[in-house]
C-alpha cells in the first residue's frame, strides 16, 4: 500500500478532511461545514471598515529552489497578512483557496497545510476554511480580513514634502538570497555565511509592533509594504502622492551589512541588491518631520525598530545621496507580464 500518493488518487472530499484534521489538531477549533463562512461581528465596532486582501502565490514566480511545502505554506500567508498589517491593522480571520496539481504528494500537501496554519496561529488569525481545485501548478489564494477604525487605517495617499521615509527593518537580505537561489549552482550549504540571506527568502517573518504603534497614535502620513522590491513600492507611493518622490541616503540605515559583504566578495551591484530584491516584507512609513523623533521614541520602547532613510521631495524623482553625490534611481522593481 502507498503510504504517500498523489492527490488525485484521493480526492477532494480526504484532501479537506486532512485540513480539517490538521487544524483541529493544531487549533482546537474545527472548520465549519456549510455553504458560506461565518465569523462572528460581536465584539466589532459599528464605525469599523473591512480591511480586506487578497494576494495569489503561484508555484512558478514565487517558489524559488529549495523552498520545502512547508515554507511554501507560511509564505503565501505571511505575504497577505503583511499587507493589512502595515496599514495598522490586525488581521483575524483567513480563508484560502488551493489550486493542486494532480501528481502533488500527500506528504507534501499536508506540510503545505501545516505551514499555512502554523503562520495563522503565530498571528492569531482564524483559519476559516476555503476551497480545492485541480490545477496545472500549485496556486495558493488567500483572502485575509480585519477590522479598523477608517481614522486609524495608514493609507498610501497622504504624504506630504519634507516628511521623512522610515523603515522597519533593512533592505538587502532578499536581494542576496534570491541571488544565491536562482543564479548560483551548488549546494546552499556553501554559502554558510549568508545564512540570514538565505532565511530571509525561505522563512520570511514580519514584525507587527511598528506599524500598530504609528496607526494608534496616528504618526504616520503614509505606509506600504516592500514586496516587490524597494524601488517598485517608492513608485507606487509616488503614484498615490502626484507631485511627490524621494531622496533616499544609501547608508547603513538603509543596508543590511550581509549584502555589502555578498556585493564585494561577488561582484555584485549594491544598489540592485537593495533596490531590486523584492519580497522583503519590510514596512515603509511616512512621518511628519516634528513627529519621527516621537514615534522612534515610542517604537523602540516598544521592542521594535524605526529607521530613517530619506524624505519626501516635490518633485515626482527618486534620487539617492551616497557620499554626499546625488543621483536618479533607474531601479524598477519587480512586475508581473514584464
Amino acid at each position: 500500500m502507498n503510504n504517500n500518493p498523489s492527490v488525485r488518487n484521493l480526492g477532494e472530499i480526504k484532501l479537506i478532511k486532512f485540513i480539517e484534521e490538521l487544524i483541529l489538531k493544531k487549533t482546537g477549533k474545527a472548520l465549519i461545514r456549510d455553504d458560506s463562512f461565518f465569523f462572528s461581528l460581536k465584539s466589532k465596532k459599528l464605525e469599523d471598515n473591512l480591511v480586506l486582501n487578497s494576494d495569489m502565490l503561484v508555484s512558478t514566480t514565487d517558489v524559488p529552489p529549495h523552498m520545502n511545502f512547508c515554507q511554501i505554506g507560511w509564505k503565501s500567508v505571511l505575504m497577505n497578512l503583511s499587507d493589512l498589517i502595515v496599514k495598522g491593522v490586525k488581521p483575524q480571520g483567513i480563508l484560502i483557496s488551493l489550486g493542486l496539481p494532480r501528481e502533488l504528494k500527500k506528504d507534501n500537501f499536508c506540510d503545505m497545510v501545516t505551514g499555512m496554519i502554523e503562520c495563522s496561529l503565530k498571528f492569531k488569525v482564524d483559519y476559516i476554511g476555503g476551497d480545492i481545485n485541480e490545477t496545472k501548478e500549485l496556486i495558493i489564494n488567500p483572502t485575509v480580513f480585519g477590522f479598523r477604525n477608517p481614522s486609524k487605517i495608514i493609507y498610501r495617499k497622504g504624504i506630504r514634502s519634507n516628511d521623512i521615509l522610515a523603515i522597519n527593518n533593512k533592505f538587502g537580505l532578499t536581494g542576496v538570497g534570491f541571488d544565491i537561489l536562482l543564479k548560483r549552482k551548488g549546494d546552499i550549504k556553501n554559502f554558510s555565511n549568508y545564512k540570514r540571506s538565505l532565511q530571509s527568502v525561505l522563512e520570511p517573518n514580519i514584525s507587527e509592533r511598528e506599524a500598530f504603534l504609528l496607526s494608534e497614535k496616528n504618526l504616520a502620513t503614509s505606509s506600504i509594504d516592500s514586496s516587490d522590491g524597494l524601488a517598485k513600492s517608492l513608485l507606487d507611493l509616488m503614484a498615490s502622492n502626484p507631485q511627490c518622490g524621494f531622496e533616499i541616503a544609501f547608508d547603513d540605515n538603509l543596508i543590511d551589512f550581509e549584502s555589502v559583504k555578498f556585493s564585494k566578495e561577488f561582484n555584485v551591484q549594491l544598489e540592485n541588491l537593495i533596490f531590486n530584491g523584492g519580497e522583503e516584507f519590510i514596512h515603509l512609513f511616512t512621518i511628519k518631520p516634528e513627529d519621527f523623533s516621537k514615534a522612534q521614541e515610542i517604537i523602540q520602547a516598544n521592542g521594535g525598530n524605526l529607521f530613517r532613510i530619506g524624505l519626501v521631495i516635490p518633485e515626482e524623482n527618486i534620487y539617492t545621496l551616497k557620499k554626499n553625490k546625488r543621483t536618479e534611481l533607474n531601479f524598477h522593481g519587480f512586475e508581473h507580464f514584464n
